[in-house]
């Protein structure tokens, strides 16, 4: 029997052994209480069932001792459990089977709570190899029971599952305004050859980001991406207004032939790093501010006036720098002629950018999956988690907007495109 103020010896004072004493108390509380809960709820269930008896009057509902003891593992740690047990002799009219009693608080063969239950996989997307769950988690848990390698390892084969059901899914009834693609190669410990994961980003006409596909491709050629994305609009996906990407991707060669009439938007973060790359590194500093009026120009006139501007001071010198952008000018400023509130997103890969960096940071620590097929589940998974934290775009109520073709002038809302003067001035400029 555990007590509050057990007797000690007098050299266990120590912080490691009141340490210890605490998890006990929590421990033998959340027992108490749970053996308190599940007597409560079995009381209720017999009572609201005392009136039914049989012809000789004899209750149908009665209770019948208990279950055999188990180990549960929570939150608090490992405890033991002993459930009573229902005796329902009622008969189900509609089926002529026996009723039975089923808690609502812990389930038949539950061996760890809903919680901890989803915290072991996150773990483990998260870096903690399948073999370290028992050295690392059953101190702290009390019991290793139930994070043995096998156990943990059988989640991916129901990711793959959810990953094939994802992937095979209805986009007929969303439609996706936007969309930002990329790619990332990951490691394969067991094959030779390296992981591909296309993946695309939509934002739905509701302003929402969402996942669209997730793929494993060929070095992200044009031939992979297009048969994602004929695979897309084999299930009903619409062609999106605006993709953005980044221009060395086989993407481009791709979306003319599956969606022609969606709009190109080059990523501006591998852009530059694509200039700086032509250029040395002493002239990096002066070269990012001109290319930064670039994109964060006013409006699209403003960054027409950048771009000669940038060619006047460097074309002379690095003329290979200055063809990346005057080729690439009219892909780079497509944003400005999209809601103004939408250029912070439209400009970058960021939203695809900043969830690979989980992908890449758990293939890190584990060295790559061990297979292809491991290797997208985990990554859907991932992905899958970090979409709960997608934020919607700015003015999410102008995507709609964008969808039915509106038309917008230096990111302002044009009513009537005929009339206006500013639309006639920017084809003249052009």
């Amino acid at each position: 029997m555990l007590t509050v103020v057990p007797e000690l010896a007098a050299d266990d004072h120590s912080p490691a052994n009141s340490s210890s004493l605490i998890d006990q108390i929590v421990r033998e509380g959340a027992r108490k209480m749970l053996a308190a809960a599940l007597q409560a709820e079995v009381d209720a269930y017999i009572a609201a069932f005392a009136d039914e008896r049989d012809e000789a009057g004899r209750r149908l509902v009665v209770r019948n001792g208990y279950h055999q003891p188990r180990e549960l593992l929570t939150g608090a740690g490992a405890i033991e459990v002993k459930a009573p047990r229902v005796n329902d002799k009622r008969i189900d009219e509609t089926t002529g089977e026996r009723r039975r009693f089923s808690s609502a608080i812990l389930p038949a063969w539950a061996r760890k709570t809903p919680q901890l239950t989803e915290v072991l996989p996150l773990l483990y997307l998260h870096g903690l190899s399948s073999g370290d769950f028992v050295p690392a988690l059953s101190q702290f848990l009390g019991s290793s029971a139930g994070l043995s390698a096998s156990v943990i390892t059988r989640l991916t084969e129901q990711w793959k599952g959810e990953q094939r059901a994802f992937a095979e899914r209805d986009l007929s009834g969303v439609d996706y305004v936007y969309l930002w693609v990329d790619g990332i190669h990951v490691n394969i410990r067991l094959e030779e050859h390296k992981l591909c994961l296309l993946m695309m980003i939509g934002v739905r006409a509701d302003g929402r980001k969402e996942l669209v596909a997730l793929s494993d491709g060929y070095r992200e050629s044009a031939e992979s991406w297009a048969d994602l994305l004929r695979d897309c609009k084999r299930r009903g996906m619409r062609a999106p207004v605006l993709a953005i990407g980044d221009g060395a991707l086989g993407f481009w060669s791709a979306l003319g032939e599956v969606f022609p009439q969606t709009r190109a938007q080059r990523c501006w973060f591998h852009k530059i790093a694509n200039v700086l790359g032509a250029m040395p590194k002493s002239a990096h500093p002066a070269a990012k501010k001109h290319l930064a009026e670039i994109w964060n120009a006013e409006d699209k006139d403003h960054a027409l006036a950048a771009v000669k501007a940038f060619q006047a001071a460097y074309g002379a010198k690095y003329g290979k720098a200055v063809a990346k952008v005057v080729d690439d000018v009219e892909e780079l400023l497509a944003f400005y002629d999209f809601p103004a509130e939408h250029w912070v997103h439209l400009r970058t890969t960021n939203p695809i950018e900043s969830t690979f960096a989980t992908v890449r940071h758990r293939t890190k620590v584990t060295k790559g999956p061990g297979s292809r097929a491991a290797g997208l589940a985990m990554a859907f998974k991932l992905i899958e988690a970090a979409q709960k934290r997608w934020r919607a775009v700015n003015a999410p109520h102008l995507v709609a907007l964008v969808r039915a073709g509106a038309t917008f002038v230096k990111g302002k809302l044009v009513e009537r495109p005929e009339e206006s003067p500013a639309i006639e001035d920017q084809s003249i400029a052009a």
